[in-house]
């Protein structure tokens, strides 16, 4: 099993410790194959909150995208589309069922996706997901910091990763909903197409301002060098468009669209 628990130096945390009693009890909820199975959750002798889980080896998709951009390559050479459009697959069926049990995940980045040796794919992190039965939120106020790194998870009142924010998320509008989870799951693609993220920047504001006013290139415009399908970068633009009502509704709907992608490849390279 693994074995998980605080640092020691945030281990009496308040915040901290409301958001892993929330990864525990939404991941022990959410029984489906691309999530991680919980066996226990309790205190250590220190009272200081443990959870038990299955041991999964494996890397995160992070690892490969920033090999990646080490090697001066993109993350598909060694992949290609189809794999990494499988992957995208598994993990918007996970959002599926999530999603279908009242919860969106809100922190969906390539770190947070967990890739085995054997194909399996696994949706890890579910300490900022919001349960829509559960009542509003009370958080500690803390700011984001100006120079913050955007590549992190926030803490504090706003809560997700810059990059892959969706503007309501940004602006913590009361409404969001599971189309939040469909924006960030179109920007790891756009990422994956472009060889980076939407929006370049050091500054965490930068980055939050950009997400919420500014549209960018389509990824065959930034990736030129590259063959890009057009249907890909086609449902990558429409899963971060800036208002959820004009994007691809549902993670089921996301999963049809890339099936189809897919399967189209498949047909055409015999």
């Amino acid at each position: 099993v693994a074995y998980k628990s605080l640092l020691p130096e945030i281990a009496d945390d308040p915040f901290e410790q409301g958001r892993f009693l929330r990864e525990a009890r939404v991941t022990a909820m959410l029984q489906h194959p691309n999530t991680i199975p919980v066996y226990e959750l309790s205190r250590d002798n220190r009272r200081h909150y443990y959870f038990t889980m299955k041991l999964v080896e494996g890397y995160p998709l992070r690892v490969v995208l920033v090999h990646a951009e080490a090697e001066g390559t993109q993350a598909v050479d060694g992949y290609g589309f189809h794999r990494m459009v499988t992957i995208l697959i598994q993990v918007a069926n996970a959002l599926d069922y999530a999603h279908s049990h009242g919860v969106v995940h809100r922190d969906i980045k390539p770190a947070n996706i967990l890739m085995g040796p054997f194909g399996e794919v696994l949706l890890l992190d579910w300490g900022l997901a919001k349960v829509w039965s559960e009542e509003p939120e009370e958080l500690p106020d803390m700011p984001l910091l100006e120079d913050g790194d955007p590549s992190l998870t926030a803490q504090g009142k706003l809560q997700g990763t810059a990059h892959y924010m969706s503007p309501e998320q940004i602006e913590e509008r009361p409404s969001i909903d599971h189309r939040s989870d469909v924006y960030s799951m179109g920007a790891v693609l756009y990422e994956i197409l472009a060889g980076q993220t939407t929006f370049q920047g050091e500054k965490v504001n930068e980055i939050l301002d950009l997400v919420k006013n500014v549209m960018p290139p389509p990824p065959s415009e930034v990736a030129t060098e590259r063959d890009i399908p057009r249907q890909l970068v086609e449902i990558c633009m429409r899963c971060i468009a800036k208002n959820p009502d004009e994007r691809i509704g549902t993670a089921r709907r996301l999963v049809a669209e890339l099936r189809s992608w897919r399967m189209r490849w498949a047909a055409e390279t015999g």
